[in-house]
C-alpha cells in the first residue's frame, strides 16, 4: 500500500535501479506515516561514512503523542545491506547520477520506502517526456470515442 509518492522523481530524473529500505522511525512516527502524515517532495538521500540517510522528509507528529515527539523534518537513517550501500556509492560517484526517493508504503506492516539511483534529465529531455505523454492522452481519447 503506497502511502506517499513522489511524482516528480519521474518526470526530473531518468530511474535506473530501484531499492526497497527500511526506515529507522522513532516513537510514533509509524502511526502518522501510517495516518498518511508524511511528505517525500523536498527530500534527499545522501550516503554519509557508508550509511545512507534521507533528509528532508516530513512526518507531522502524532496528534496524540507525547512532548517527546521527534522534529517533523529530523534526519532519518534508511536500512540497506551493506553490499547495496556500497553498489549504490560506486553508482553516484559517478558525474550526474544521484539517489531519489521515489514512494513510501507498507510491506508486510513495516514501513519502507523505494530509493532509486536516478540521472537527471535535461529540459529538451522533459519537454520529450511531456509530448509522449500528449500523444498517449490523445490517443486513448481517440479509441475511447471510437468505441462509442
Amino acid at each position: 500500500m503506497i502511502i506517499a509518492n513522489n511524482k516528480k522523481a519521474f518526470f526530473d530524473y531518468f530511474i535506473e535501479e530501484k531499492y526497497e529500505a527500511g526506515i529507522e522511525l522513532k516513537g510514533s512516527e509509524v502511526k502518522s506515516i501510517k495516518a498518511e502524515k508524511v511528505s517525500i517532495k523536498e527530500s534527499f538521500v545522501r550516503i554519509i561514512n557508508d550509511e545512507i540517510f534521507i533528509m528532508g522528509m516530513s512526518v507531522v507528529p502524532w496528534d496524540f503523542g507525547s512532548v517527546y515527539n521527534p522534529e517533523e523534518r529530523r534526519v532519518r537513517k534508511l536500512l540497506l545491506h551493506r553490499k547495496e550501500i556500497k553498489k549504490i556509492h560506486e553508482k553516484v560517484k559517478i558525474k550526474g547520477y544521484t539517489i531519489v526517493p521515489l514512494d513510501v508504503h507498507l510491506s508486510k506492516g513495516y514501513v519502507k520506502i523505494q530509493i532509486a539511483i536516478a540521472k537527471g534529465k535535461k529540459t529538451y529531455d522533459k519537454r520529450e517526456s511531456i509530448a509522449k505523454k500528449d500523444q498517449e492522452r490523445n490517443l486513448k481519447r481517440e479509441f475511447k470515442n471510437n468505441n462509442r
